[in-house]
């Protein structure tokens, strides 16, 4: 049994209740740096009937709105002085390199403080109804239990796009990490607590999706489910929670394209083209693994990518030497290498990568080399599906008709870039992409502020903004008749 208990119920830390464990290994070296306790299924029932009890208590959907926001602010001064260990940990957990997890903690602390501010300036809707007499507000409560489900790439990040926003709005909730990547969640639920995040409103379990699924998702006490992460487990919650009715909101990824045209600027989009598919291993929901570039530029572009990602030096996080770090697992990176060898089959250039690196040094590791693919189409799986690793397809276009059509081209509709020197292009090009967030001549920035999703199977619903605020929140109309009289329609006696 692990030493320190990692679930959080009811206010109460507790061990798995079977003993069960799970080893949290480096994927820079293979080594174990951690062992979690694994919780059953009872115990996510557990956690859900605190957060039910803590709910129907009332007490904290009941706390003024100025506390609350005291506390999220409470909560991102303890994100902040903890910032070191924590970007430390989600290195060691993920593998992205320690300035990547440093960003990380940076725009944690900005989501906190961000829904700290906007809840304390929501007010009551008032409508005017045509009768003095009648005062007709619409009012914002707390939606209720919340299952809130981050993904191992972001694991801290995309879990406080959800936690932030649920405490604000007065929910209770039952956070549930993924399995391969829990640490970071573990220390910010311990944070949250000497923050004073009362007992049950804030639970926290972890283990597999498998195992704890359905006693999460298909539990008649949630009443909202936030979810991140893949199309085919989306699918599953969507089914089971439509049971009981229970609303969803999910974030299920992407394929997206990256568009430049000729009269792009040269060195902005080569090196934006390379961080937005190669950062994090190109492990990012995000990232712009679809390069669709102006045929008389390509051939040139292309050889300049794969001269400069030869170049971009893998190794493990914490060496301030890497540029980007290894896969997330091994049993992942198998998957990256059966794109790769699919990508050959099916007739696509290979022009650098397709192999792991030959650093004996790396060898434990489970590091896999950038690589990109020229002469690729919309037949090849390898352009429709998301590889999640660092893969760039090459596709080519001779007209911004065509290049718009490429870009939608696609079961997905999360993210997109365009880069063009023409404003007026670029405003067509912006407006015409069914995609939730579109980038032109820039890619991959967001700010807390700023609405966060998907069109398509890229999910529904929306994180950040004040829409990632209102996912949490259920509406009610007050109508208040100061003067009542009978209504006279029904005449007898």
């Amino acid at each position: 049994m692990n030493a320190d208990p990692d679930l959080l119920i009811g206010g109460v830390w507790e061990h798995a209740s079977d003993g069960g464990i799970r080893r949290i290994v480096n994927p820079a070296d293979g080594s174990v740096v951690a062992t979690v306790d694994e919780a059953t299924p009872e115990d996510a029932r557990r956690a859900v009937a605190a957060a039910r009890a803590a709910f129907d208590d009332g007490a904290w959907a009941a706390t003024p709105v100025a506390e609350r926001s005291a506390l999220l602010l409470r909560i991102a001064d303890l994100l902040v002085r903890d910032k070191e260990e924590l970007a430390r940990t989600e290195t060691l957990d993920t593998g992205k390199t320690l300035a990547e997890s440093r960003i990380d903690i940076d725009d944690i602390v900005s989501v906190f403080r961000y829904y700290a501010g906007l809840v304390a300036t929501q007010a009551d809707r008032l409508i005017d109804v045509g009768d003095p007499a009648v005062l007709s507000r619409v009012v914002r409560e707390p939606i209720g239990v919340c299952v809130l489900i981050a993904p191992w790439n972001y694991p801290l990040l995309q879990m406080s796009w959800k936690v932030a926003p649920a405490l604000a709005a007065g929910c209770t909730m039952v956070a549930k990490p993924s399995e391969v990547t829990p640490l970071t969640t573990i220390a910010f639920a311990r944070l949250a607590v000497e923050a004073g995040v009362p007992a049950g409103v804030l639970n926290l379990v972890q283990g597999s999706g498998a195992v704890l699924g359905e006693a999460l998702t298909a539990n008649p006490d949630v009443d909202f489910i936030s979810f991140t992460g893949g199309l085919a487990t989306g699918r599953t919650i969507a089914r089971v929670a439509a049971e009981h009715v229970t609303k969803v909101a999910m974030e299920l990824g992407g394929k997206n394209p990256h568009i430049v045209f000729a009269d792009a600027d040269w060195d902005s989009s080569v090196d934006q083209v390379l961080t937005g598919v190669f950062l994090h291993s190109g492990q990012v929901c995000s990232a712009g693994t679809r390069l669709i570039v102006e045929e008389s530029i390509a051939d040139d572009f292309v050889a300049e990518l794969a001269r400069r990602a030869e170049r971009i030096r893998v190794g493990p996080g914490l060496d301030p030497a890497s540029e980007t770090g290894p896969l997330v697992s091994q049993e992942h990176r198998a998957k990256v290498e059966d794109y790769v060898a699919l990508g050959i089959s099916e007739g696509a250039t290979l022009v650098t990568g397709g192999a792991r690196p030959s650093d004996p040094a790396l060898a434990a590791g489970s590091f896999y080399l950038p690589t990109i693919f020229d002469r690729c189409d919309r037949s090849m799986r390898i352009v429709q599906e998301e590889t999640f690793g660092p893969i760039l397809t090459v596709e080519r276009f001779s007209t911004e008709d065509e290049a718009i059509r490429l870009g939608n081209d696609t079961e997905y509709g999360l993210s997109a870039g365009v880069r063009t020197s023409d404003a007026a292009r670029g405003e067509r090009m912006v407006r015409a992409l069914r995609h939730g967030t579109v980038w032109l001549n820039d890619f991959g920035y967001y700010t807390a502020a700023a609405e966060w999703g998907g069109f398509k199977k890229s999910g529904n619903g929306r994180e950040l903004g004040a829409t990632g605020l209102a996912e949490y929140q259920e509406l009610k109309h007050i109508w208040h008749n100061t003067a009542p009289k009978p209504a006279g329609w029904f005449k007898g006696v």
